[in-house]
């Protein structure tokens, strides 16, 4: 028996293209026009294998409808598509319960490859993140069809550059080795930033900062770099609002004990 899907976008184009998609790859999919047909549809979601939800329409966004149906069925996969999406989204939306990200545009092939790949993967639920694991979300789920995890990581003696090199997989293909440099002046500069020699988390923190810059980089490009590097040039916009939610993070545990 096929799985079934679940589609809620307001696009009609979108809709179209996806049902169309999917059908030909043996699904049997259904569409919903906003979140309020959408959750009319799924009901208590016993029909559904996965859902496939739009994050920005009308009336209602799509990680408050998202919210509405895990509450209904906490075991339901969840892709969440978007062309306006942060990594801040990402993180919001996976401890939310999403199971994966697909960003506008996507190719067909890249739509088939995520379906494919959170239908086979059990579901895991992710409600905190402690501030040593605030992006290690991302490697335990995809973005855009890619998935990743620590190969190995090292410190320049000389420089005290930090290295590390990630497992990069994506359905159908075979894994990327991609290695993520951090130079020693940005450490300083998040040091500056956060006005202290200790950053949050310890140690664990630059590994998170580097699994930060990978998930973006897949996130922004729904590739992996054609040489297998990324590096970090500096603290940029995107990275001081990864390091201000570490911070809120920090803060919340902190006021917790």
């Amino acid at each position: 028996m096929s799985s079934r899907i679940l589609l809620i976008d307001d696009e009609p184009n979108i809709r179209t293209m996806i049902k169309l998609v999917l059908e030909h790859a043996g699904y049997e999919v259904d569409v919903a026009a906003d979140g309020m047909q959408g959750l009319a549809k799924f009901g208590n979601g016993a029909d559904w294998d996965l859902v496939l939800l739009d994050q920005r329409m009308p009336g209602m966004a799509g990680i408050d409808v998202q919210r509405q149906i895990l509450s209904r069925r906490n075991d339901t996969r969840l892709i969440l598509i978007t062309a306006f999406g942060t990594i801040d989204l990402a993180l919001e939306a996976i401890q939310a319960g999403a199971s994966d990200f697909l960003r506008k545009p996507f190719t067909a092939e890249m739509l088939r490859s995520t379906v494919s790949t959170v239908l086979d993967r059990p579901v895991q639920r992710m409600t905190a993140v402690p501030v040593g694991m605030v992006c290690r979300e991302f490697t335990r789920t995809t973005i855009n069809g890619f998935s990743f995890d620590l190969d190995h990581q090292a410190v320049d003696e000389n420089t005290d550059d930090m290295t590390c090199v990630f497992n990069v997989n994506h359905a159908g293909a075979a894994s990327r080795k991609v290695k993520v440099e951090l130079p020693a002046y940005v450490m300083e500069l998040v040091r500056a930033y956060v006005d202290s020699d200790n950053v949050p988390g310890g140690g664990r923190f630059w590994q998170a900062m580097c699994e930060e810059a990978l998930a973006n980089y897949l996130w922004q490009n729904a590739e992996a770099p054609s040489d297998n590097v990324v590096r970090i040039e500096d603290l940029s916009s995107t990275l001081t609002r990864w390091l201000d939610s570490v911070l809120t993070i920090s803060l919340a545990e902190d006021n917790a004990r």
